[in-house]
C-alpha cells in the first residue's frame, strides 16, 4: 500500500473519531483579554497553546480602564472571540453593561473571584494586579477559566499557570524581604493604584493625591495632602508614567517631600516577563526613594 493512499484512509479514520486529520490545523480560537495585565498574565498562561490568538480590547496607552468605553470596532472584535478574560473587582464596570447587550453569550473569565477587595472613595478597589501575591490568584482564576473555554489543553494551561503563579509569588516574597528594613513606613500615591502593593510590601498609603489617575486634584485635597504629611512626617511622593505631577510637585515644594515615580503596570512591553520587569524597576525605586 503507497503511503498516499495510506495517509488517506488514516485521515478517514480520524476525521471520524473527531481527530485532526494529517496536517490538520485546530480551528483557530480567539481569545480577548481587557487591558495590558490581564493580556500579560495571558500570555504565560497560554503559552504553547496550539491555535490561540491573544488580543487586547483597550489600545495601548489606556491605562486602567475607569473611563474606557467600547466603541464599534472593539464590539466587532468581540463578535469572533472564544472568550474575555477580564480583571474584574468593577475595572471593567463602564463597558461590561453594554457588552453584556451586545454579546450576552461571550464567556468572561473573571480573574478576580473570591479575592478579597479593598475599598476606596469610589467602592471595591480594583487594582488587585499589583499585589503579586493576589496576581498570583489571579493567574490561578484565568487558568480555570480558560480550561473551561478550551478542555482539550486544560493540563498545559494549568501546569502554565502554576508555574507562573509560582514566580509571582517568589518575586513577592524578594520584594518584601527586600522592603523589611522600611517595614510600616508611609507613602504619598498620585491615585488609588497601590493599596494591595503596600499592604504586600508592608508599607502604608498615607494618601491618594486623586481617586482616578485623569483627575485633576482640587486644591482642598492637595492641601489636606500637606497637611496629613506635616503631621506624620516627610515621606516619599509616587507619580506614575505619563501623568502630569503638577500636584505632587507642589505638595514636594510645601513639605520637603521628594518625588519618585512607580509604574502600575498598565502599559508596556508585551513579552512573558513584563511583569516582573516591571516590579523590579519598582523595587529598586522604592529602596532609594528610602534610603534618602
Amino acid at each position: 500500500m503507497s503511503d498516499r493512499l495510506l495517509c488517506v484512509l488514516l485521515a478517514l479514520v480520524l476525521v471520524f473519531c473527531g481527530v485532526p486529520a494529517c496536517g490538520a490545523e485546530e480551528t483557530p480560537v480567539m481569545v480577548v483579554c481587557s487591558f495590558y495585565p490581564i493580556r500579560v498574565f495571558a500570555e504565560n498562561v497560554l503559552q504553547g497553546v496550539p491555535g490561540v490568538t491573544l488580543s487586547t480590547l483597550a489600545p495601548a496607552g489606556t491605562g486602567c480602564l475607569h473611563d474606557f468605553q467600547l466603541m464599534t470596532g472593539d464590539l466587532k472584535k468581540l463578535e469572533g472571540a472564544a472568550c474575555l478574560i477580564i480583571n474584574g473587582a468593577g475595572m471593567e464596570q463602564n463597558f461590561l453593561p453594554l457588552l453584556t447587550r451586545e454579546h450576552g453569550n461571550l464567556p468572561l473569565v473573571d480573574c478576580s473571584a473570591d479575592i478579597p477587595l479593598l475599598q476606596d472613595e469610589e467602592g471595591d478597589n480594583p487594582h488587585i494586579w499589583l499585589s503579586p501575591r493576589l496576581a498570583s490568584r489571579m493567574v490561578r482564576n484565568m487558568a480555570q477559566g480558560l480550561a473551561e473555554v478550551l478542555p482539550a489543553h486544560q493540563e498545559l494551561i494549568i501546569q502554565n499557570a502554576e508555574a507562573y503563579a509560582g514566580k509571582l509569588e517568589a518575586l513577592g516574597a524578594r520584594m518584601r524581604e527586600a522592603l523589611l528594613p522600611w517595614q510600616g513606613r508611609n507613602i504619598v500615591t498620585f491615585h488609588e493604584a497601590f493599596p494591595y502593593f503596600a499592604e504586600d510590601m508592608g508599607l502604608h498609603v498615607l494618601a491618594a493625591v486623586t481617586v482616578e489617575p485623569d483627575e485633576s486634584p482640587s486644591p482642598r485635597l492637595i492641601a489636606e495632602t500637606v497637611e496629613l504629611i506635616r503631621k506624620n512626617g516627610v515621606c516619599p511622593l509616587f507619580s506614575e508614567p505619563g501623568v502630569q505631577q503638577e500636584a505632587l510637585n507642589a505638595i514636594a515644594r510645601e513639605t520637603g517631600a521628594p518625588v519618585f515615580e512607580l509604574d502600575p503596570i498598565t502599559d508596556g512591553e508585551i513579552v512573558p516577563d513584563a511583569y516582573e520587569t516591571a516590579m523590579e524597576k519598582n523595587l529598586l525605586v522604592l529602596e532609594s526613594a528610602f534610603r534618602q
